[in-house]
């Protein structure tokens, strides 16, 4: 479900309430388009870089009695190791990030803390299952509403809820005698409860 401000407005959340959590989610997802067009542009660049690979294995094994292709070549091949190492790093933290921003939610860590946990949080340490999901998640959750206890949002805060109208109509009296000139008993037998100083008692 898209989190838009008519989403939020049902949910009862006030207006400077929803300005915030808009803005702060709009910030996320900037932050993570930017992060997978940075892994999009290196990931394009791989093909060029395996490309020259090959031409210089070619060339290392045309001319294997000449060292300098041979130190050209395998100064390149770990070159390139280190580069698709750091590609695959970066790609599983980012999955860890994904995954351990969706046991903070599962926690009830509150939508606006979230970030600033994941930022202090050792995601690099998580293991991962193969299907993507953590390991021990139901300790990894317990562990969380532990060391997080202060920033899980509490269920049914708020007001009263008003699905029955205050007694009397919300209507306040000024005299005995308008009360009197209720018809309805019960009515006006609420009326005299809610008004009992009007009758000195």
């Amino acid at each position: 479900m898209a989190l838009t401000r008519k989403f939020l407005t049902a949910l009862g959340i006030d207006d400077a309430k929803v300005d915030e959590i808009i803005q702060a989610h709009s910030d996320t997802v900037n932050g993570l388009k930017d992060e997978i067009e940075k892994y999009k542009a290196d990931a394009e660049k791989l093909p060029a870089v395996e490309k020259e690979l090959k031409e210089l294995k070619d060339a290392n094994a045309e001319y294997e009695g000449k060292n300098q292709y041979k130190v050209k070549y395998e100064a390149l091949k770990e070159e390139y190791a280190d580069y698709k190492k750091g590609i695959d790093e970066k790609e599983t933290k980012a999955k860890k990030e994904s995954v351990y921003k969706a046991l903070l939610k599962e926690a009830g860590i509150s939508e606006k803390r979230i970030d600033s946990v994941l930022k202090v949080s050792d995601v690099d340490n998580l293991e991962l299952e193969e299907d993507g999901k953590a390991k021990n998640s139901a300790d990894l959750i317990k562990s969380i509403k532990e060391e997080w206890s202060d920033f899980i949002v509490s269920e049914g805060k708020g007001g009263a809820p008003t699905a029955t109208p205050p007694t009397g109509n919300g209507k306040s009296y000024k005299s005995k005698e308008e009360i009197y000139a209720i018809k309805d008993t019960s009515e006006r037998q609420k009326a005299i409860s809610e008004n009992h100083e009007l009758f000195g008692f």
